[in-house]
């Protein structure tokens, strides 16, 4: 299928947006080969192809559309050599029924055994060589992940090389800091000046369900995967229905790198397949990144809930908070320097509001603005905004990748059209042009992002976490306003602070959004990085805590063994710890 605009129309399009006006400057070179992934299922270590399988009719495959595969134009009507997005198949995804999600279970059940499974029985030494093992087969299969992260939900290639080769980082860290810390491995220690010793491990919790979002689904599921495996976990993936094409690629590694049952696979309808798992009882710990209606749903369904160890990464509403010293000139009202110091501001801005589309749960989604200052700021950041480079994933504009890409579905089009249009009909303006545009029409997701000025506590998206290209800014008259929002807000994730003062109110404000926010951000967006720090939120925003450490404290629990030291106990005691595998050094 071919998509195009009507001539005038994409030609408006294309001079409205300078880095893509020119054929010249927009470098659309072969795009890669559209990837096809064949639907597999994962349970009890066994790798079943369903679609070649001769008994597969107890399960139907789901075919799954790229939102980034293009068409090219031969019509007059576009430009020459326009490359527009269409959608194509790329792969199918099993979807299991509740019968199939609780084989899995039963598989996990056997695998820990009570905690007396060959996983969680395997020294850490042991199932760190395994996790490492499995990594070394993953990295086989980076391109052939990256290319299905491009065309499935529209990450362009940077950002999808990206998110691969910081999973593998993150993992290499994760086992760097067990080796290292002293905190895991049978540490013995002095518990007083008394007779008593001493040993200090880490033991698993038990079965873990684990469910990742679709805009991050490898990095973000594996900094919880790979902890709770480590830590001697069994896991239950639950595949994203979007973005999912990529663990199945990861299938094959698993299978040769951990023993059966230590990771089983669910894939399909989260309504189908996730409520008879929770119901059961046997899961130990709910490892959940996505919104919290549906997590509030998955925790009210286990009969025990007191019992359920949760980790939760949700929703976010990240204020970026910009202080009128600012525009004042504070050095003594030197134009030069408020326009230098704004030109980083707006780097930050852009960044921490459209990066990968503002689909991302650390992105600014709220920009607070003096009232005196906030029109000309929205007439800059729409400036920098009408400049970002529009197109499809594998895309280059003067060697930079597209900026802006397809939406993973129409659903997310779909909403952030309902935020524009409710803005609108209640004042606000859309000071970009084009903004909110879907470039191709038809089937094609590709949003130009809308900046909107001014908006009002009474609009939809003051409140609601639009996750995508829109970004709303909100003129305040006092700080109060901006503390009140905070104050009264859902969410606590993070805060970005733009000034250029150090003065006292500076610190009074920290102090304030101390008590609300996982991370204040002083002139730097909001973000995860780096791993090694510790990635928290409040409120409807987290429950837990997320990094290379804490990850593995979530998924964990703290074991003494204990003994006096008397007569020959300390020799009895040292004797057996060395035949332990819950005693044994993690290298």
């Amino acid at each position: 299928m071919k998509i195009w605009l009507p001539a005038a129309t994409f030609a408006v399009i294309l001079r409205n947006h300078a880095a893509i006006a020119s054929s010249e400057a927009l470098i659309s070179p072969t795009p890669p080969t559209p990837p096809f992934v064949e639907g597999k299922m994962f349970i009890n270590g066994v790798v079943r192809d369903v679609a070649a399988s001769s008994s597969s009719s107890d399960i139907q495959l789901a075919d799954v559309y790229g939102c980034c595969a293009s068409a090219s134009s031969s019509s007059d009507e576009c430009p020459e050599g326009t490359v527009l997005p269409t959608r194509v198949r790329i792969g199918t995804m099993p979807q299991m029924t509740s019968d199939h999600a609780l084989q899995a279970l039963q598989s996990a059940v056997a695998a820990w055994d009570g905690g007396s499974g060959a996983w969680p029985q395997t020294s850490l030494s042991g199932r760190i060589v395994a996790v490492q093992k499995f990594m070394a087969e993953l990295k086989s299969k980076r391109e052939e992940i990256v290319v299905t992260l491009m065309y499935e939900i529209g990450k362009n290639r940077l950002d999808a090389e990206a998110e691969f080769d910081r999973t593998m980082l993150f993992a290499e860290k994760t086992i760097r800091y067990i080796q290292t810390s002293g905190e895991f491995g049978g540490r013995g220690w002095d518990a007083s000046n008394g007779p008593t010793r001493l040993f200090l491990s880490r033991a698993a919790v038990g079965i873990v369900l684990c469910l990742g979002p679709y805009n991050y689904p490898l990095n973000e599921t594996y900094a919880t995967l790979i902890p709770a495996l480590l830590m001697g976990n069994v896991v239950i993936l639950k595949i994203p229905t979007v973005g999912g094409l990529a663990h199945i690629l990861t299938i094959d590694a698993f299978s040769r790198a951990l023993p059966p049952g230590a990771i089983n696979f669910v894939s399909g309808s989260g309504r189908t397949t996730m409520p008879p798992l929770m119901e059961s009882g046997r899961v130990d710990s709910l490892a959940f990144i996505g919104g919290s209606l549906a997590a509030d749903r998955l925790i009210k369904a286990h009969p025990h809930p007191h019992r359920l160890k949760v980790f939760l990464q949700l929703e976010a509403k990240n204020m970026g908070v910009y202080l009128r010293d600012l525009f004042e000139g504070g050095d003594g009202g030197d134009d030069d320097r408020v326009e230098e110091r704004m030109d980083g501001i707006m780097k930050e801005t852009v960044a921490g509001a459209l990066s990968y589309n503002g689909q991302r749960c650390t992105a600014l989604k709220l920009l607070f603005v003096p009232r005196d200052y906030s029109e000309r700021f929205a007439g800059m950041l729409a400036e920098r905004v009408q400049s970002m480079s529009i197109g499809l994933p594998w895309e280059t504009t003067n060697s930079v990748y597209s900026q802006i890409t397809p939406l993973p579905f129409a659903g997310r089009v779909d909403y952030m059209k309902a935020l524009i249009e409710d803005a609108v009909e209640k004042g606000a303006r859309i000071m970009n042009k084009n903004g909110g545009t879907v470039i191709g029409g038809g089937e094609s997701t590709l949003m130009v992002p809308a900046v909107l000025y001014p908006v009002t506590p009474d609009m939809r998206v003051y409140e609601e976490e639009q996750f995508g290209p829109v970004v709303p800014i909100v003129p305040y008259d006092s700080l109060n306003e901006v503390l009140k929002y905070s104050r009264e807000g859902k969410y606590g994730q993070q805060v970005s602070i733009f000034t250029s003062a150090a003065d006292e109110a500076i610190a009074q404000l920290v102090d304030r959004f101390s008590t609300v926010y996982g991370k204040i951000n002083i002139n730097a967006q909001c973000g995860r990085s780096p791993d090694t720090a510790p990635f928290s939120g409040r409120r409807s925003s987290a429950m837990g805590v997320m990094s290379v450490m804490n990850a593995l404290f979530e998924f964990s629990i703290p074991t003494v063994v204990s003994y006096q030291d008397v007569g020959n106990n300390s020799e009895l005691v040292n004797a057996f710890a060395k035949d332990s595998n819950f005693l044994q050094p993690a290298s």
